[in-house]
């Protein structure tokens, strides 16, 4: 197995390195400092695992992923900034460690990685996040953890989410129910910029998915699901519709 790291600050590199050492025996790793370093070591060496630093000198680390072929390694981001790539990464489930790295991250990461690596879908979770990265693009799709791996759901196909608990049901178009563990509040942060309102504590819909309205209260959907608007967030809510 070969790790990569790449990245154009020699103590970041060192740091990783010292990290990597309980893991020397098991993998090989390699170092790249610049982006067209790092291409052709992608390319050749076909790495398993990649430390990737979002700023490279001039360049980013989105230069060296768009420009290789090779992309089914698993990918882990390190940044010691860059807010809006951190939104990326959330949407296309990317691994990411905020510099400095502190070990028990780093290893939370590694063992992510190396499951990861036993599944599919790696190629694609790096489109998904390249289709988010580029200038002018709005998310297009979400990336969810499934049974079977990972489930990549276009953000218009989803009508609502719903909260149960620490888990999240998403509902989509295709009248199918997908459940994640994860809260409604972290899908709230993900998807508020993107068409979606919280109407209640318990669900964020997507303002797209709207049919109808009432006085009442209650909002239909395009699943013909009814729910509440909740009295605290109703005011809010009738702005956004207007300003549909």
């Amino acid at each position: 197995m070969t790790i990569a790291v790449i990245d154009d600050e020699q103590h970041c590199t060192d740091s990783l390195l010292a990290l990597l050492e309980p893991y020397k025996g098991e993998m090989e790793t390699v170092c790249f400092n610049t982006v067209d370093g790092a291409i052709r070591g992608v390319e050749t060496l076909r790495p398993d695992i990649v430390f990737l630093d979002v700023q490279l000198n001039e360049k980013t680390g989105f230069d060296v992923l768009s420009s290789v072929s090779h992309r089914d390694f698993c990918l882990i981001f390190t940044t010691a900034y860059e807010q809006y790539a951190i939104e990326a990464f959330k949407f296309s489930a990317i691994d990411y460690l905020l510099k400095p790295i502190a070990k028990e991250n780093f290893e939370n990461a590694m063992r992510k990685a190396l499951l990861r690596l036993e599944q599919n879908h790696l190629n694609e979770k790096i489109n998904v996040l390249l289709s988010h990265i580029s200038k002018g693009n709005n998310p297009k799709r979400i990336s969810i953890p499934s049974k079977e791996g990972y489930s990549f759901l276009n953000i218009t196909d989803i009508v609502r989410c719903e909260a149960d608990v620490n888990y999240t049901h998403i509902f989509t178009l295709d009248g199918k129910k997908h459940t994640v563990s994860k809260t409604l509040k972290y899908f709230d942060g993900l998807l508020s910029h993107h068409g979606f309102f919280r109407i209640h504590s318990s669900h964020l819909i997507n303002l797209n998915s709207i049919k109808s309205y009432a006085k009442s209260g209650y909002v239909t959907l395009s699943d013909n699901t009814k729910l509440e608007v909740s009295v605290r967030r109703k005011e809010a809510f009738i702005k956004v519709c207007i300003g549909i």
